[in-house]
């Protein structure tokens, strides 16, 4: 069988690495999972912080009652 040298091999292995070290074609789309996680992430936490604004509840803030009452006021004064 024919066998390659025991330091070629090696080189072989450790040319690999470098090759797999100074790769970088798949950090574009990793970044970009990262930065749209984030607005995600931003998102919810919104959603979560002025979930009582939505939602019908004794707190006094009713995003309907405060539509409905814009559209009132806009067509009084159109």
């Amino acid at each position: 069988m024919n066998r390659l040298p025991r330091e070629t091999v090696f080189e072989q292995i450790k040319r690999n690495f470098v090759q797999l070290k100074d790769e970088t074609s798949g950090q574009g789309a990793a970044e970009y999972i990262l930065l749209f996680g984030g607005v995600i992430v931003i998102a919810l936490a919104g959603l979560l912080i002025y979930r009582s604004y939505f939602s019908n509840n004794t707190s006094g803030l009713n995003a309907t009652q405060d539509i409905n009452s814009i559209r009132d006021n806009m067509s009084n004064v159109l």
